[in-house]
């Protein structure tokens, strides 16, 4: 698997890793060696650690605890995956929140909180943005754990036959979600009805088929506002959403600020962030 070192500091290290395993391929069994939180940025893959299994999905984030082993498979799709790894020292963990329940989560499932800021992350690592890739993986971190804390376990709790399902539906979530997407398109795709495919979906992947719909297209959102010159309103319909004070509202409350600011930390007023940033200097 091709590894990139994006960044190796003090702090924290950013990983870019590029995994282009098919279906198949036999699995080995690996194990982290710190703490880490990984950004799966693109593709899907499973994971099976601790006697449970996750369907990671774009926008889910792989939890690494020192010592824990765990087993990555491409059973449900051809193309592989993508992540953004950020590798922290133990001395920073004390900091943003040590819980064992917490970095021994396995996996989490996609929010929005996170899908932003790992958007944000990177179009920092890509070269497409002038903030740091060291705080914005702080800060990635930091909410991580705020959001975790507290939250249900998560995993995947349905059979192999039903998990490849429902990753195919994303995928299809994925490629349609600048269109009006309905829960019956997507039950079709994977010839299930509307009622059996909910229930499914969400034991599979952790959210509802709405829920995933407008993270990914916040995901879209945050990828236009880091990288393009577009209008806030070019880019909330870009993305899918066909309301922009609709937009507006439901991205300033995933990302902590409004689309506007977003842009402006993007470009590098590190200013935007600063308030977050205090607490783990």
């Amino acid at each position: 698997m091709p590894i990139i070192t994006q960044l190796q500091t003090g702090s924290l290290a950013a990983l870019d890793y590029r995994c282009d395993d098919k279906p198949g391929a036999r699995p080995y069994v690996e194990m982290h060696h710190g703490f880490s939180v990984s950004y799966v940025r693109a593709g899907t893959f499973g994971c099976r650690t601790r006697g449970k299994i996750y369907e990671l999905i774009a926008g889910s984030v792989l939890v690494g605890y020192p010592g824990d082993e765990y087993l990555c498979t491409h059973d449900h799709y051809p193309g592989g995956d993508e992540c953004l790894s950020f590798q922290l020292p133990p001395e920073f963990v004390e900091v943003i929140g040590d819980d064992r329940r917490i970095w021994r989560s396995g996996a989490i499932p996609p929010l929005p909180e996170l899908m932003v800021l790992g958007e944000l992350a990177q179009a920092s690592a890509a070269g497409r943005s002038d903030i740091g890739l060291d705080e914005v993986g702080m800060l990635f971190a930091a909410r991580f754990v705020q959001q975790v804390s507290g939250r249900p376990r998560w995993f995947a709790s349905a059979g192999s036959a039903d998990r490849r399902r429902a990753v195919e539906a994303a995928l299809w979530i994925d490629a349609h979600a600048h269109q009006p997407v309905m829960l019956e398109d997507t039950a079709r795709q994977v010839d299930l009805s509307p009622f059996h495919f909910l229930r499914l979906f969400a034991k599979a992947l952790g959210v509802t088929p709405h829920q995933y719909l407008v993270r990914t297209r916040l995901r879209r959102a945050a990828q236009l506002l880091a990288d393009d010159a577009r209008s806030v309103t070019e880019v909330a319909f870009d993305a899918g959403f066909a309301d922009v004070s609709n937009f507006v509202r439901t991205f300033h409350r995933a990302a902590g600020v409004s689309p506007r600011r977003f842009r402006q930390a993007a470009r590098g007023d590190r200013k935007i962030f600063q308030d977050r940033l205090a607490p783990l200097a």
